[in-house]
């Protein structure tokens, strides 16, 4: 029984946290929890105390590594563009497409949220359409909202 449980009749009786005919496989989530705090990143599925994950872009022993994905701020400057300054590629679709996350204007870039919250945090530097930089923050909390702080 791996150690993990005591044999009884040719039958592994397995501890509490295993299961499996030979008590081979752990039910603890812990090494399945990525920086996010989502058990595989979201992505996946905790099975034997390793991440499988289902979703085919990411990989990596919590699903975290995405090889192909844009950047968080590169993903999301269309949309803080078209909120916060009703111009760029989403322009028209920016009330369909954009409004999936809570946005905050600030006056300058000091005034955005600093690291060292709870809230994993991104800090953004894109241009917009007319070549200009524009600055924002994205995080998510622990609901899952995503909030956007932008500079005007």
């Amino acid at each position: 029984c791996t150690g993990n449980g005591i044999c009884k009749c040719r039958v592994c009786e397995c501890f509490p946290n295993f299961t499996g005919s030979a008590c081979d496989c752990s039910l603890d989530t812990t090494p399945c929890m990525a920086s996010n705090g989502q058990i595989c990143n979201g992505r996946g599925i905790c099975e034997c105390g390793t991440c499988n994950c289902t979703d085919p872009k990411f990989q990596g022993p919590t699903c975290e590594m995405c090889q192909t994905c844009l950047g968080v701020c590169a993903e999301h400057k269309d949309c803080v563009q078209c909120r916060a300054f009703d111009k760029g590629e989403k322009k028209e679709t920016c009330s369909q497409e954009c409004m999936h996350f809570n946005m905050t204007r600030v006056d300058s870039r000091d005034k955005l949220p600093q690291p060292g919250q709870p809230d994993p945090l991104s800090h953004c530097k894109e241009k917009d359409v007319d070549d200009c930089w524009f600055y924002f923050t994205y995080s998510v909390n622990s609901n899952g909202e995503a909030n956007v702080h932008v500079v005007e």
